[in-house]
């Protein structure tokens, strides 16, 4: 087995839990701005650490007040907001345990949660999420409380703790130590129902601690680092970039709506960004495509070629043309400053999760001087497990181990993490908890390879890997990342096991349609119905396809495409919250289309046979 463990850089303190990073921080900052909350005129508000803490302070005296007991689970639905943080903290200060929950999870999937986690008080956030939950109120007899945001029951809950003594706040704060359950979060269920992940105090603790100095450059910003969180809070990706904010002093703020990320980014200006690939995809096709509508396609396309050949070479410690550096002067100035400036201005590092970037855009936005900093981790391992840094990073890699952190690979693969960030266990599943385990090593079911300097690249699943009727093993993965890096391509799902060849399930961006359709000569208003069974629409998803197949052999190259008429979402239920497709779900509800391509029958989507 191969094996790269980097040590911890702080010592241990298994005594600590995680309100202690809050309480640090005030010691360390009172007046420092933690956190700004968007204005009605588009500005923003600040929020210090010493009124941050006041506020979870008087949220904790009122979740005491209305009957909380330590230990008690209490959930939460509610999307990115300043609020998110603000009831996490002040649950652990009750001495509770929050229980996120989706904001788009449906009913069934609210009362699965709940009822499995055993929680006894509700927390939602608008009259749609109470009313997913109202409906399968009646299941769940331990639910004694139900707060609304929107109504203002946060401040009603804190005005009646007032009387609640600030001694008993700080018994509760103390009662975990750090091998205690911080919170129970559970997986997307992409397979089966969802299980419940057991993260500890330590988890949140240790990793946090130690993250911020392998990440100092990155959140340690002389000029004052910030965020500005866009994906969900429930997910662990973006929770525990959140708790490592108030531990870093990092000023967070929040737009949960991505239709108004871009004016956010432009009032906020924040210096580093958290999101998974597609994002980054959605950025660069958005303007290829605004670049192509004003007639100056070519030159953005020249300006992508050039910014991935110079980063392409300064990684490889290799000498930049003159010529390629009159070059990307030129289109500094004409192309990747009105980008940056897009952006706030002042991002210097993005941090990448939850699917492969690509290198070609990992070498384009450096060249923007935003370093993407890829990173891997599971729900299982409070998000990273290994991360590209500031002074060590290999585009195209997810990095090398955190401090704390012990990666290996089993004999067939398999990514297994040991270390500070591997959660206890799975919640009353003992048989899912043994399974997930190989002494003290978690097997996270990817598999990946590392290079000499120890950066891990991830290879695939082992339970996605598809085996031919020939015999030909086949990761999805490599086919779909570059196939959905397409403007038109929302989603692309590669099908074959026990197949004679590869074939894949294909979706259209109903955002981008339109706008290539326009710059192509195409009816901009045409439907996903008639766009499907384009023959320009065809043949640019075949260029695409074309692209990917010359990544790989013949045997696992992709012979045949279906475009279908729908979208795959997370309402459909067809993605997961971090936009990860639900492979199973996906080949079950398109089963007739996938026999179509293989029996010969005509789809009734837009078909194409690959030469």
């Amino acid at each position: 087995m191969i094996e790269f463990t980097t040590p911890a850089v702080v010592a241990p303190d298994p005594e600590a839990n995680a309100t202690d990073l809050l309480v640090d921080r005030v010691a360390a900052t009172p007046d420092l701005v933690l956190f700004s909350l968007p204005t009605a005129d588009g500005g923003w508000s600040p929020v210090t650490t010493r009124e941050f803490y006041d506020q979870v302070i008087a949220l904790a005296k009122g979740l005491v007040a209305a009957g909380i007991q330590p230990g008690d689970k209490v959930g939460l639905m509610c999307k990115t907001r300043y609020e998110w943080t603000l009831i996490d903290f002040a649950t652990w200060f009750a001495g509770a345990v929050l229980v996120p929950v989706y904001e788009t999870s449906s009913p069934a999937q609210v009362r699965w949660n709940l009822s499995d986690s055993g929680a006894v008080a509700m927390i939602v956030e608008t009259p749609d999420h109470f009313a997913r939950f109202d409906e399968v109120h009646p299941d769940l007899p331990a639910i004694r409380n139900t707060w609304q945001i929107d109504l203002g029951d946060l401040d009603k809950l804190a005005a009646a703790g007032a009387d609640v003594p600030d001694d008993e706040i700080e018994r509760r704060r103390n009662l975990a130590v750090g091998s205690d359950i911080a919170t129970l979060i559970y997986t997307s269920g992409s397979t089966g129902k969802p299980k419940g992940c057991v993260l500890t105090h330590s988890n949140f603790v240790e990793l946090s601690r130690n993250s911020a100095v392998a990440l100092n450059e990155v959140v340690l910003d002389p000029n004052g680092a910030s965020t500005l969180l866009f994906i969900t809070t429930a997910h662990v990706f973006a929770r525990f970039i959140a708790v490592l904010s108030v531990h870093a002093g990092v000023r967070v703020g929040h737009q949960a709506d991505t239709k108004q990320l871009l004016p956010s980014l432009g009032s906020f200006k924040p210096t580093f960004l958290l999101a998974v690939p597609r994002v980054f995809e959605k950025v660069y096709n958005v303007s290829e495509q605004k670049a192509e509508a004003g007639g100056k396609g070519k030159i953005f396309r020249a300006a992508a070629d050039v910014a991935v050949e110079h980063s392409t070479l300064l990684e490889e410690g290799r000498k930049v043309p003159f010529g390629l550096k009159v070059k990307f002067a030129l289109f500094d100035r004409l192309v990747y400053s009105k980008l940056r400036a897009a952006m706030g201005g002042n991002v210097k590092y993005a941090v990448s999760g939850s699917a492969p970037l690509g290198p070609r855009l990992g070498h384009f936005y450096h060249s923007l001087g935003i370093t993407i900093l890829e990173g891997y981790g599971l729900t299982e391992t409070t998000a990273p497990a290994t991360v590209n840094l500031a002074t060590k990073s290999k585009i195209g890699t997810v990095g090398p181990t955190l401090p704390g952190v012990s990666v290996r690979l089993a004999d067939d693969g398999e990514i297994q993490v040991k270390g500070i960030d591997v959660f206890k266990e799975y919640w009353n599943n003992p048989e899912a908890t043994a399974a997930s385990f190989d002494g003290d090593w978690f097997k996270t079911g990817d598999l990946g390879s590392f290079d000499d300097d120890g950066f891990l690249t991830i290879t695939g699943r082992k339970k996605e890997i598809i085996v031919t009727a020939g015999g030909k093993n086949v990761a999805p993965a490599a086919l779909e990342d570059p196939i959905r890096a397409n403007p038109l391509v929302g989603q692309v799902v590669v099908v074959g096991d026990k197949k004679p060849f590869i074939s894949a399930l294909v979706t259209l961006d109903p955002e981008m349609l339109p706008v290539w359709l326009n710059n192509n000569g195409e009816d901009a208003g045409m439907s996903l119905d008639e766009a499907a069974v384009n023959p320009a629409v065809n043949a640019e998803v075949q260029r695409a396809i074309d692209a990917a197949n010359e990544t790989v052999s013949r045997a696992e190259s992709i012979r045949k495409f279906t475009i279908l008429t729908t979208e795959f979402t997370e309402a459909s239920g067809h993605l997961t919250p971090k936009m990860s497709i639900k492979r199973n779900v996906i080949l079950d509800d398109f089963s007739s289309h996938i026999e179509a391509m293989y029996s010969g029958a005509p789809a009734t989507e837009g078909h194409s046979i690959v030469s």
